[in-house]
Formats: C-alpha cells, sequence, structure tokens
C-alpha cells in the first residue's frame, strides 16, 4: 500500500494548473471538519443538558417510591419502612405525606402539593430542603409535644398587643414554599399563609374544608419550574393533623446504591413489602422528558450530520475531477504495469486521507470548543428561564468515536464511484493523441 499511499499523497498537492482541484479539496477537508466539529460540540450540548438535568432530577426527588395501590395511605408504617430499610442496596428511607392543597395569602391563591415529612429522613433520600435559599429549613425540626397536644400559652395582656400577635405568629406550624410560589403569592420568610385541605371536614352544616395558619420560613429554590412554583413542605405530624390522617402516610421513598437499576430494584422493593403496595421510581416519573432528549439527539446526529454528507459530495466531486486530470497519469502507470486494482486504491487513499484530515481538525476543534465552553462558561443563559446560568459542556470519549467512524465512512463511499472509474481508464485509448 506504500506505492498507493505515495502517489495519493502527490496528488493531493497539486500543481498551479491545478490549484481548482487543490481549491475544493480544501474545502472537502474544511467541511469534514467542520461537521465533525460541530457534531462533537453538539452532542457534548446535549449531554451537558441531560446530566444536568437528571443530577438536578436525581437531587429532587427520591430514586423510588412505594405507595398502597388503593391509595388509601400506609397504616403502621414504622415496622415496614424499618423492615424494607434493611434490603439489599436500600441506602436510606422515609415516610412523607403528599396532598393537594390550596395556599393562599391576602387574595392571592395557588394550588400546591404538600408535602409532610420529616426532616432528618427527607435530607438522606433528596436535596430539596438543601435548596433553600432564603430562611431556613432548621424550623421543620420535629417541635416539642406540647406544640401539638395542647394551645400554646398566651403572654399576659392585651390579645391586641404586639407580643401577642408575634406569640401567635410564632406557635404556628412552619412551612416552605417554592420560589415561584412565593412569588405569585408576595410571601416572604415570616408570612402567613392559610393552607385549605379540599378534603374537608363533615360539620351540623355540613361538609367544610379543612384549613390552617403557616408560618413561612423558608423559601427553595430547586431549577425545576414544577417544583419551584407548586410545591410546599411542612413536618410530618403538622401535614396529619391538617388531613386528619392521624398516624398515617401515603409514601415511603428510598434512596439506592445504584440509580440506573431503580427500575429492578423497585420491582424487589414492591415483592418485599407485599400485597397491596406498588413502586413508582424516577425513571417512570421522567420518562416523558428523557425520551424527549433522546429524540433532540437523533435529530442532531440527522441535521448535523448532513454537513458531513455535504462534505462526501465535495471529496466525490473533488476526486472526479482528479480521474479527469489525471487520465494520462493513470494510462502511463498501468502501461507500466501498474495493477487496475492498485490505481483504485490511489485515489480510495486520496478521498480517505482528505477524511482522516478532517476528521482529526474537526476532533481537535470539536473538543477544544467543548472544553473551553465548559471550564469557562463561554456561553451565558438566562437562569430565570433555563434554571442555568451558562450552557454545560460534557464530551463524551464515545461520541467521539462514533463521529470517526461515521466521517471515516462517508469518505469512503464517496471515493468508490471515482475510484472505479479510474481503473476502467484504457490506456491505448488515453495515450492516442499524446
Amino acid at each position: 500500500m506504500r506505492f498507493e499511499l505515495f502517489i495519493a499523497t502527490r496528488y493531493l498537492r497539486a500543481k498551479r494548473r491545478q490549484a481548482f482541484i487543490g481549491i475544493i479539496t480544501g474545502i472537502s477537508i474544511a467541511g469534514v471538519a467542520s461537521g465533525v466539529a460541530s457534531l462533537i460540540v453538539a452532542l457534548a450540548i446535549n449531554n451537558g443538558f441531560r446530566q444536568d438535568l437528571q443530577e438536578r432530577l436525581i437531587g429532587s426527588t427520591s430514586h423510588v417510591s412505594l405507595l398502597r395501590i388503593a391509595d388509601d395511605g400506609i397504616k403502621d408504617w414504622q415496622p415496614l419502612l424499618e423492615r424494607l430499610s434493611k434490603q439489599p442496596h436500600v441506602v436510606a428511607a422515609a415516610p412523607a405525606i403528599f396532598e393537594q392543597v390550596l395556599i393562599s395569602r391576602g387574595p392571592r391563591a395557588r394550588g400546591a402539593v404538600l408535602k409532610g415529612m420529616i426532616p432528618a429522613d427527607e435530607r438522606r433520600v433528596g436535596d430539596l430542603l438543601n435548596s433553600v435559599k432564603q430562611g431556613s429549613a432548621a424550623e421543620l425540626e420535629p417541635a416539642p409535644a406540647a406544640d401539638h397536644n395542647s394551645a400554646p400559652m398566651q403572654p399576659a395582656g392585651s390579645p391586641d398587643s404586639l407580643a401577642d400577635v408575634h406569640a401567635r405568629v410564632a406557635a404556628m406550624p412552619p412551612i416552605i414554599l417554592g420560589k415561584d410560589m412565593a412569588d405569585n403569592l408576595g410571601a416572604k420568610v415570616g408570612d402567613v399563609v392559610l393552607v385549605t385541605s379540599p378534603q374537608g371536614e363533615l360539620t351540623p352544616f355540613g361538609m367544610v374544608p379543612k384549613y390552617s395558619r403557616f408560618r413561612v420560613v423558608g423559601i427553595f429554590n430547586s431549577g425545576f419550574f414544577d417544583y419551584d412554583s407548586s410545591w410546599a413542605f411542612t413536618r410530618l405530624s403538622d401535614a396529619q393533623r391538617l388531613f386528619g390522617l392521624g398516624d398515617l402516610i401515603s409514601v415511603i421513598e428510598f434512596k439506592v446504591d445504584d440509580i440506573d437499576k431503580a427500575d429492578i430494584l423497585s420491582r424487589q422493593l414492591e415483592e418485599a413489602a407485599g400485597k397491596g403496595f406498588m413502586t413508582t421510581n424516577w425513571k417512570e416519573q421522567n420518562k416523558a422528558l428523557f425520551h424527549a432528549l433522546n429524540m433532540e439527539r437523533l435529530v442532531t446526529y440527522i441535521t448535523v450530520g448532513l454537513i458531513v454528507f455535504v462534505a462526501a459530495l465535495n471529496i466525490l466531486i473533488s476526486l472526479i475531477m482528479m480521474v479527469m486530470e489525471k487520465t494520462k497519469d493513470i494510462a502511463v502507470l498501468m502501461s507500466m504495469g501498474t495493477r487496475t486494482s492498485q490505481v483504485r486504491n490511489i485515489f480510495i487513499a486520496q478521498g480517505v486521507l482528505i477524511g482522516v484530515i478532517g476528521t482529526v481538525i474537526g476532533l481537535l476543534l470539536g473538543y477544544a470548543i467543548s472544553y473551553a465552553g465548559g471550564h469557562y462558561h463561554l456561553i451565558s443563559l438566562s437562569p430565570e428561564v433555563y434554571s442555568i446560568d451558562y450552557v454545560p459542556f460534557a464530551p463524551r470519549l464515545k461520541d467521539g468515536v462514533w463521529v470517526v467512524l461515521v466521517a471515516l465512512g462517508v469518505s469512503f463511499v464517496a471515493t468508490l464511484y471515482p475510484s472505479w472509474s479510474a481503473g476502467k481508464t484504457l490506456p491505448a485509448e488515453a495515450l492516442r493523441y499524446e
């Protein structure tokens, strides 16, 4: 192959009278390089957003959730939680209540999901409490029994005194709101909101809604609009009292040691819990979102890959013109004993060389841009819209391998017709008028 490669490299260095062919060859190399670099950068951005989204999703939600099929709550949950927390691959478990409520402040009101939980357990299965930006989640720690079982002591004096007002507000159960919800309600840390349960309670006057006033002790900002606009947190005991559930929970949340096997582990936990229980995991809950990301990745391959296809057409054109220009040279080589297969290999090697040079340049350029973009945060975003203030880049070696294979494969296919055409040259016909 040394002979064919030597001739191919000589043909790539065009002389003055072949400058036009040299320009087309340069354009072909630039086309392959731009296509490869574009694919590397586009896939790095896709991977960056996917990783950032997955990390924040996993940090905001539990890996596996266990609940009743009949949706009637979990009774005697302490022994069940203790038993399931000892299952293989389970890192932590936490009880929780999820209920729909209406949160209002003055004339403003928002529907919300109120989550009642035990802060110490919640921190072991999720990171949402760590995203409290204003106030503190420390006040969600379990209050003394007296706070729950008896009315708070009122200081002596007028019930309308400022001290009495502060005392009543301080005795209210604490609540943490999402940032967007707090903005819509106009609520700040220290304000009082009214939480109304749609379940209601039966009175002599019929069914009336149950409500309770809560004191805003913190505002969290997870970066997810769904959480920040419609979620609130309070203590498990306060949620149970608001909904009149007694010692009942709606779900047990689990953190496992391998998130990629959450679907398998969720089935194992479901079997260990027994009849009447079902599980869901973070993959099932966000299936539509990750399906959209995979579809976007496929579209990226197709659209940006068209650049490589156009570059392959340039390779095809430049090789066809080279064959037409080098007809006499081919005839001389064949008359001196060069085999047809060697002539074909010359032009195949020439096309593949164009592809290799363009691919190497594109890889270096693509990974350099991806590294600079990820390290120096070159492209800024609006955090209010994208929940992140820069475009994340996460280049992967696996993507580079696939891009190289595609680019070289397309470059090789583009050489087949010109090389076949060169191999059909007849020396006598080509040299007849020379």
